[in-house]
């Protein structure tokens, strides 16, 4: 709506330019004194140039477009066209406030210079024509252009608070955009809080019990019956459902990026993962960490949960490395364990690599994995960087950080 106001204002402060300029040089040319006693050729050296300054007003100023800007060439050829008209007939010192026009709007010292300069032409032409100016013309030259100044100055100043004004708008509409998507952000990420904590409490927490009343139903059963043998089948069930739970969990709210930096979160991710199943698992950092937004670095630790995830469930690795490469301008993450591996049509048809893959494309990324049966899997990621760096840690500068095994 602002924009359409100004576009709006500035189209009639052009209108209102150009109507000027018609006025002034008509009235001008039509105000030219003895037109009865003039001959065809002095009346056209004295329209003609007026049809011509016309038309040089048309190219610059309408046309191309410089009613706001007036180029230099319009100036100096409207100059030249307005000093030849002056000397062939000085009743067309005026014509100097329509070739000024562009200007008496825009600038309040060009305003008031030119007013100025027209009221001592007017008051020089009167001398030389006349011979002498009385006190009275004098005067109200005087005060004619005082008034005219006076005007111009005013209305320039308007037109530049006006324009003070435009830029303020412009600048606040700007702030509310960044603070709606700031909200939009917040709000977005309160949501996926909650959810995790409607899933931590219902799902989590209902799996658990469930684990813990099979266990001690299995403890009621002769060992080895079939009884116990299908209740211990659902405990299994139960715990792998609780895991499930909990990554999801940690997937909707990714707790580490709450408080740290990718790679802290990274190194959280890998001490879990040694904490929890006793594999060698370590997070290695080089270069100088830089600060992504804080969207793209959930999407990349999200990736990073999903390939530890499949490294965790599906490869039987023994050991599971996460690094991440400062590069000056890109980022470069690889997740790689020593594990089972797969094929290259399993590589096409999960859905977990489709989802990671799809995460990468969302931050302008490049995704791709590295995997053949009994050769261990690789998952390397570039995403670019375009922040400066903004924090440092000795453990990144100096290359990784290693995350023992559980005992």
């Amino acid at each position: 709506m602002a924009q359409r106001q100004a576009w709006a204002r500035e189209r009639w402060k052009a209108v209102g330019q150009h109507a000027f300029f018609t006025v002034v040089l008509a009235l001008s040319v039509l105000g030219a004194p003895a037109w009865a006693n003039m001959t065809t050729g002095a009346a056209l050296l004295r329209i003609g140039p007026a049809v011509g300054l016309a038309l040089w007003y048309a190219y610059w100023i309408v046309l191309r477009g410089g009613a706001d800007r007036p180029p230099l060439p319009y100036l100096v050829g409207a100059l030249a066209g307005w000093a030849f008209m002056a000397v062939v007939d000085p009743a067309f010192l005026p014509v100097a406030a329509a070739v000024l026009s562009p200007y008496w709007l825009r600038r309040a010292w060009w305003s008031a210079g030119g007013v100025l300069v027209l009221g001592t032409a007017w008051s020089w032409q009167s001398v030389t024509t006349d011979g002498s100016v009385d006190v009275r013309t004098l005067t109200g030259c005087v005060l004619g252009t005082a008034v005219a100044v006076t005007i111009t100055c005013y209305v320039a100043t308007l037109d530049h608070e006006s324009h003070k004004r435009q830029r303020l708008l412009d600048e606040l509409t700007a702030t509310q955009a960044e603070r709606a998507a700031a909200e939009r952000q917040a709000g977005t990420l309160a949501e996926r809080q909650r959810l995790a904590r409607e899933v931590h409490d219902t799902l989590t927490q209902g799996f658990a019990s469930i684990a813990m009343l099979l266990d001690a139903a299995r403890d009621d059963l002769p060992p080895g019956s079939p009884a116990a043998r299908r209740v211990e089948q659902a405990m299994r069930t139960a715990r792998d459902n609780l895991v499930e739970s909990r990554r999801l969990v940690h997937a909707l709210r990714p707790a580490p990026l709450d408080r740290t930096h990718l790679a802290d979160a990274a190194r959280e991710l890998t001490a879990r993962l040694a904490e929890e199943t006793g594999t060698e698992a370590y997070t290695v950092v080089t270069g100088r960490p830089v600060a992504l937004p804080p969207a793209t670095e959930g999407e990349l630790l999200r990736v990073v949960q999903e390939a530890l995830t499949n490294a965790r469930r599906h490869a039987r690795a023994t050991s599971v490395s996460v690094t991440l490469s400062y590069l000056g301008d890109v980022l470069a993450i690889d997740v790689q364990d020593d594990g089972t591996g797969f094929a290259h049509a399993a590589r096409q048809a999960g859905v977990g690599l489709t989802t990671m893959r799809e995460r990468i494309a969302a931050v302008h990324g490049t995704f791709a994995v590295e995997s053949a049966p009994g050769e261990g899997t690789t998952v390397a990621v570039t995403v670019p960087l375009l922040a400066e760096p903004a924090f440092s840690e000795p453990s990144a500068v100096s290359g990784a950080e290693r995350m023992a095994p559980a005992s």
